[in-house]
């Protein structure tokens, strides 16, 4: 591996999605000499197809009970909350914050006072009941309680540019043909070469950390690691574009959000809606086609007032890549798995990225404190939103 530049650095992570980016910042800050490589665009994959939304837990306790997931994730948000103000680390107060809180919203079941009482049990800030005056222009008429929480909602791709902004040189954009070496049965060294440049890079590293989501999969296998470290959970999430209101929450009935919709603004005065929740894992099995009339449906009975006409569809797949579980399931918190001097991390959820990154810090000896070189290499830039790349549009109704 002597071919161009050679460097040397503590940690290598591999994948710049919201896990990565931010695990880059903690250890930077922490002294380690880190760089990140990824092979397409920064987010690309589930961070910008996410929602934005940091959970605090009450969308995890339908049954008004505390689950494990409700434990892991409640201390999420104040932290998110510091970050975003400018007054913790990362300083993400150039990030775009579409909305201060979510609404949570019944069909006239009984799920919503499930929530109140669910929340008492740890959430750190408990649901408010929402007085129709008050609510969004799209939940005026629902025929449920309206609730709101104070769960924030951001934009991924300013979350993205924000972080990457704060690691200049730091983030390299790499051709996929990744070749990784060892010494001593122990792999130490990575070469990548440059997309479209005629130059080769070789990174020695002492701690390799794999944080490319679905991609770490293959990563696993070319390292010759189990592939049955990780599970796939497919979602078909729905799109929508026109004269929409601006909205951010659930509409609940059952153990799962029915609708969690979020929106962004448009050009034009339009507005963007991303769709997910029981109709993202229902739509598995539907064509675009059938999602299409499948969701004009859900929409008219959780929000029966709300006028769809010039409304557009569209929708896209994106499988939720997360640790093996014997039953399948979401996990409840982030996951860790550590191979020698390789550690594979899935977060799980948005929100989790910096528990993530604390837990790895924390399984990390003392950093040597190498000395990165500047490096005249290209950044890879950020994804684009799902509504901006999607090209099948059609009327909803």
């Amino acid at each position: 591996m002597s071919n161009g530049h050679s460097i040397q650095s503590d940690v290598v992570i591999v994948g710049g999605g919201i896990a990565g980016l931010w695990l880059l910042d903690e250890l930077t800050r922490n002294g380690f000499s880190t760089l990140l490589i990824e092979k397409r665009a920064l987010g690309s994959g589930q961070t910008v197809a996410s929602q934005g939304i940091i959970h605090g837990g009450l969308k995890y306790m339908f049954d008004g009970v505390l689950t494990s997931s409700a434990r892991a994730i409640a201390d999420m948000p104040p932290l998110w909350r510091s970050a975003l103000a400018g007054q913790g680390q990362p300083d993400l107060s150039a990030t775009t914050v579409l909305s201060d809180c979510c609404y949570i919203w019944g069909t006239g079941s009984l799920k919503s006072r499930l929530f109140v009482k669910g929340s008492t049990l740890a959430l750190r800030a408990a649901p408010q009941a929402v007085d129709r005056a008050e609510a969004p222009a799209a939940l005026t008429r629902i025929r449920g309680s309206l609730l709101r929480v104070p769960e924030q909602v951001l934009d991924p791709v300013s979350l993205m540019t924000s972080l990457a902004r704060r690691n200049p040189g730091r983030i390299l954009h790499v051709a996929d043909d990744l070749v990784f070496s060892k010494t001593a049965n122990v792999f130490d060294a990575v070469r990548a070469a440059s997309p479209g440049r005629a130059q080769n890079l070789c990174i020695s590293f002492a701690h390799l950390i794999l944080t490319a989501g679905e991609g770490n999969a293959g990563l696993r296998r070319q390292l010759g690691l189990s592939a049955g470290a990780m599970q796939r959970r497919p979602l078909h999430m729905v799109l929508l574009r026109g004269a929409l209101p601006k909205l951010f929450g659930h509409c609940v009935g059952g153990p799962k959000p029915r609708l969690t919709i979020t929106s962004a603004p448009l050009a034009g005065g339009q507005t963007a809606w991303q769709v997910g929740g029981l109709i993202a894992e229902d739509g598995v099995k539907m064509s675009a086609a059938q999602l299409r009339i499948h969701a004009a449906k859900e929409l008219r009975a959780c929000l029966p007032e709300l006028d769809l006409t010039g409304v557009l569809f569209s929708s896209y797949r994106i499988d939720r890549a997360e640790a093996a579980n014997t039953a399948g399931q979401r996990p409840d918190d982030v996951q860790i798995v550590q191979e020698d001097n390789i550690l594979t991390a899935w977060p799980t959820k948005l929100a989790f990225a910096p528990r993530l990154a604390q837990r790895v810090l924390q399984m990390l000896p003392t950093p040597a404190g190498q000395a990165l070189p500047q490096l005249d290499w290209p950044a890879p830039p950020v994804a684009a939103a799902p509504w901006e790349s999607a090209t099948d549009w059609e009327p909803l109704v």
